[in-house]
C-alpha cells in the first residue's frame, strides 16, 4: 500500500510539475502531506518528517542564496565582460573560429548559474555576427545551450542543488568529481563546434551566401547603449576595480575548490567583501541585494519545499517501499545497470519531465533501487546528471530557453528538431568517458 501511494504522489507532482499550472512549491509542500494522511500519519509525525527533510537541505539553501548574490553582483561590476569582449573581437569573420568563440563566450557567461544571464549576455552579442556570416542562428543556440549546460554542473547552479538535497550530501564534495568531466565536455564541445562549423561553411557556399568580405568584416553588435536598461547595467560596471574583482571571485572558487570552508559560508564572505568594495554606498548596496534576490529566494524556496518532500517520503519509507517492491518486479540483471539506463535516455526525459521531477522525483527512486544492488549514491546521482545535464535547454520546461528563442526569435520545434540529436549524442559520449575514467 505504501508503494501504491508514494508512486501515486510522485506521479502527481510529475504531472503537476509538467503542467506548470501551480509551481513546484505548492506540489512539492502539499501533495506530500496529503499523502502522509492517507498512509495513516498524523500531524505530529508530519511535522517530525518535515523538520528531519529541511536539516538535510540547509547548508544547501544557504550556499545558493550567498552564491546566486555574489556571482550575480559579479556580473553588475562587469567581470566577465574584458573576456567576452575579447573571445567576440578574435572571433569575428571567421566561421570555425565564430563557433569555438561562442563555446567559451558561454561557458564563461554561465559561470554565475543562471541560464537566463547567460542567453541576455550571449544571444544580442552574436546574434548579429551569425546572421552577417549567413550562420545558422539554430546553431548558435545549440552551441550556447550545451556550453552552459556543461557549465550547469556548478555546484551554485540548480542540478547539483537539488542532488544534494535528495541525497543529503555536501554539493561541494558532490561537485570536485564532475570538474574532470566539465573540462574534457568542454573539449569535447570545441572539437564538435569545429565540425560543425565546416559543415556550416559548406551549406552556406552551397547556398551561394559566402562571401569573402563578410569574413573579413565583423559584425558589431546591436547599439542599444541609449536604452534604458543598458545605461542602468553600464552604471554599475566598476572597470577601476577589475582586478580586485578578479581576484576576490578567484579566491572565493579556490577556497570552494579546497573544500576547508562550507560552500554556503564562503559565498556569504565573498559577498559581505564585494558589495562595500564595489559599492561603498550602503543604500546601492541593498538595491544590489534587492536586485538579485528573487532568483536567489525562488531557488531557496524550492529546494526547501524539496526537503519537506523528500524528509515526509523518506520518513513514511514511501521510497524504501517502492524501491524494494521495484526489485521484486525488474529483472535481477537490470538492477545494476538502471542508473546507466536512466543517463542513457537522460536528454530525451528533459523532453518529458521538468528539472524539478527528474531530480525530486525519479532520482530518489533510481537511487534507491540502485542502492539495493550495491551501486553508490554517488555514482547513481552522477549518471543521472550527465546523462541529463547536456538536454537542459533543448527542454520546454526550461523558461531561460523561451527566453533565448524569443530574443533570437526562432521556434521551439525547429529547435527542438535542429539540436536533440546532437545534445542526445554528445550526452551518450561524455556518459561513457565518465564511466571510463571512473567518475561512475
Amino acid at each position: 500500500m505504501l508503494s501504491i501511494i508514494g508512486l501515486l504522489t510522485i506521479a502527481i507532482i510529475v504531472g503537476l510539475l509538467i503542467s506548470n499550472k501551480i509551481t513546484p512549491i505548492v506540489a512539492l509542500v502539499l501533495v506530500p502531506i496529503v499523502a502522509a494522511f492517507v498512509a495513516g500519519f498524523g500531524f505530529a509525525e508530519i511535522g517530525d518528517f518535515f523538520n528531519s527533510g529541511i536539516e538535510s537541505v540547509m547548508s544547501v539553501v544557504i550556499m545558493f542564496i550567498f552564491a546566486i548574490l555574489f556571482f550575480g553582483l559579479m556580473q553588475d561590476v562587469g567581470l566577465f565582460d574584458p573576456l567576452i569582449n575579447k573571445m567576440i573581437a578574435l572571433s569575428r569573420g571567421n566561421v570555425i573560429a565564430v563557433a569555438v568563440g561562442t563555446v567559451l563566450i558561454a561557458a564563461v557567461a554561465q559561470l554565475d548559474g543562471s541560464g537566463a544571464s547567460t542567453f541576455l549576455i550571449t544571444i544580442p552579442a552574436l546574434l548579429p555576427l551569425y546572421k552577417r556570416l549567413k550562420m545558422n542562428p539554430y546553431l548558435l543556440l545549440l552551441l550556447v545551450g550545451t556550453s552552459a549546460s556543461i557549465m550547469n554542473m556548478l555546484p551554485w547552479a540548480g542540478p547539483l542543488g537539488r542532488t544534494a538535497a535528495v541525497l543529503g550530501v555536501d554539493v561541494t564534495d558532490l561537485w570536485r568529481p564532475l570538474i574532470k568531466v566539465q573540462i574534457i565536455g568542454l573539449l569535447l564541445l570545441v572539437g564538435l563546434a569545429i565540425l560543425l562549423a565546416i559543415r556550416e561553411k559548406r551549406l552556406i557556399a552551397k547556398r551561394g551566401d559566402f562571401n569573402e568580405e563578410l569574413y573579413k568584416e565583423a559584425a558589431s553588435p546591436v547599439d542599444n547603449a541609449d536604452d534604458e536598461a543598458s545605461l542602468k547595467a553600464a552604471s554599475l560596471r566598476r572597470p577601476k576595480l577589475l582586478w580586485a574583482n578578479a581576484i576576490l571571485a578567484l579566491a572565493i572558487i579556490g577556497i570552494l575548490v579546497w573544500g576547508i570552508v562550507p560552500a554556503g559560508f564562503t559565498f556569504m564572505i565573498g559577498v559581505s567583501l564585494a558589495l562595500p568594495l564595489n559599492y561603498p554606498n550602503m543604500k546601492d548596496q541593498m538595491e544590489r541585494i534587492k536586485a538579485h534576490a528573487p532568483n536567489a529566494l525562488l531557488m531557496a524556496a524550492i529546494i526547501l519545499a524539496a526537503g519537506s518532500f523528500l524528509g515526509i517520503l523518506n520518513g513514511t519509507l514511501m521510497l524504501d517501499s517502492i524501491a524494494t517492491d521495484l526489485v521484486k518486479i525488474l529483472p535481477a540483471f537490470v538492477l545494476p545497470y538502471l542508473h546507466l539506463i536512466i543517463g542513457f535516455f537522460g536528454v530525451p526525459f528533459d523532453l518529458l519531465l521538468s528539472t524539478d521531477a527528474y531530480y525530486f522525483a525519479l532520482l530518489p527512486i533510481v537511487e534507491q533501487v540502485a542502492s539495493g544492488a550495491g551501486v553508490s549514491s554517488l555514482s547513481t546521482a552522477y549518471a543521472m546528471i550527465i546523462g541529463n545535464i547536456i538536454g537542459t535547454f533543448v527542454s520546454p520546461f526550461s523558461p531561460a530557453l523561451w527566453l533565448a528563442l524569443g530574443l533570437a526569435g526562432l521556434e521551439m520545434g525547429r529547435h527542438i528538431r535542429y539540436s536533440l540529436l546532437i545534445m542526445w549524442g554528445f550526452s551518450i559520449v561524455l556518459l561513457a568517458i565518465s564511466v571510463l575514467i571512473g567518475v561512475i
